[in-house]
């Protein structure tokens, strides 16, 4: 219910912002873009997934190879349309990642592995990439300090977040889980019937992390490397939206971009939080209130795109018959 009243609320706000600025003026902005700058504005995505599939596969090990990345593709892509469209706060589809991988063959105790220490690697890398935005943000503009300390902080406290998962993953996440429930007197039939498979899954994560050191550095390059390319688009927009627009500013734009979806994960889709937050960046960067809305239009209409995709992706997945001989061992 709580998720309902934030998705009204947002919408609330999106339809509020549009009739503020200007539906006519947004349309004029808008006006500008063709069918061949649209193109070229949504090819970085392309890339952007290419690399994120292609860090997760990184973390699959042996397993990787046997799916295939077109494979890995399609479930990754199904799982973020997943999380981007329940509100379950980005996690939604990350279960559903590691039972497709299941169906193509890979022990469920490994897919379970490779999705949480995939997720934490590319959040690691969204980190230092918010933190290269901040810090190049503090360059260009000359702004109120509070205002940028603040946001210093707040990525300061989602760092020592991220860590503080690894270190937990180091310890025993499943493990962790379970004795901290049996501490609080909670005790879940589910997770009790499988603490032999929690313990596996603990291990396999701890051996990706010490015995894999190469594996982890070179996947966590290569999700940072898919953040930049988050640049491309942003550069494109802004480029032909023909307002003026320098390498450096994408950068810092694509990175705090970033900081506001993940700020505002609690709201469905981060729909109308995610325009207000887009529109009030450039506004800080000395864009007009059109172009700051028109921007995120434009990448709201990318994402719409890319969920259909996603769902294509789903539908394709689950109509193939990929029947396996059952693993009873590795069943989480």
């Amino acid at each position: 219910m709580l998720k309902l009243v934030f998705l009204i609320i947002g919408l609330i706000a999106l339809i509020g912002i549009v009739l503020h600025i200007g539906l006519e003026q947004i349309l004029n902005a808008a006006s500008q873009l063709g069918p061949l700058p649209l193109c070229i504005i949504l090819l970085p995505m392309i890339l952007v997934y290419g690399l994120e599939a292609w860090g997760w596969r990184l973390t699959l090990g042996a397993s990787g190879a046997k799916v295939g990345f077109l494979r890995v593709f399609a479930i990754r892509m199904a799982g973020e349309t997943v999380n981007v469209t329940t509100p379950a706060a980005y996690m939604g589809g990350e279960p559903l990642k590691a039972y497709l991988l299941k169906r193509y063959g890979v022990p469920m105790v490994e897919s379970m592995a490779s999705v949480i220490t995939a997720k934490t690697t590319m959040t690691l890398a969204q980190v230092l990439f918010i933190l290269l935005g901040l810090g190049l943000a503090f360059w260009i503009l000359d702004a109120a300090t509070h205002y940028w300390m603040a946001m210093l902080v707040s990525v300061g406290l989602l760092a020592f977040g991220v860590g503080l998962f690894v270190m937990f993953q180091r310890y025993g996440l499943g493990i962790g889980c379970l004795t901290l429930l049996r501490s609080c007197g909670i005790r879940l039939a589910f997770l009790e019937n499988r603490e032999d498979q929690l313990r596996e899954l603990d291990a396999t994560i701890r051996r990706f992390y010490s015995d894999n050191r190469r594996t982890f550095y070179v996947a966590l390059g290569t999700f940072f490397l898919a953040w930049l390319c988050e640049t491309l688009e942003v550069y494109a927009i802004l480029y032909y939206l023909d307002v003026g627009v320098d390498i450096w500013t994408s950068i810092s734009i694509a990175a705090l971009s970033v900081f506001i979806k993940g700020g505002t994960f609690f709201i469905p889709g981060s729909l109308g939080a995610q325009e207000a937050g887009y529109t009030l960046l450039l506004i800080s960067f000395g864009y007009t209130e059109v172009t700051g809305i028109t921007f995120a239009l434009i990448r709201r209409l990318r994402e719409i795109l890319w969920i259909f995709i996603g769902l294509s992706c789903l539908m394709m997945l689950k109509g193939t018959d990929l029947s396996i001989p059952p693993e009873p061992t590795s069943v989480v």
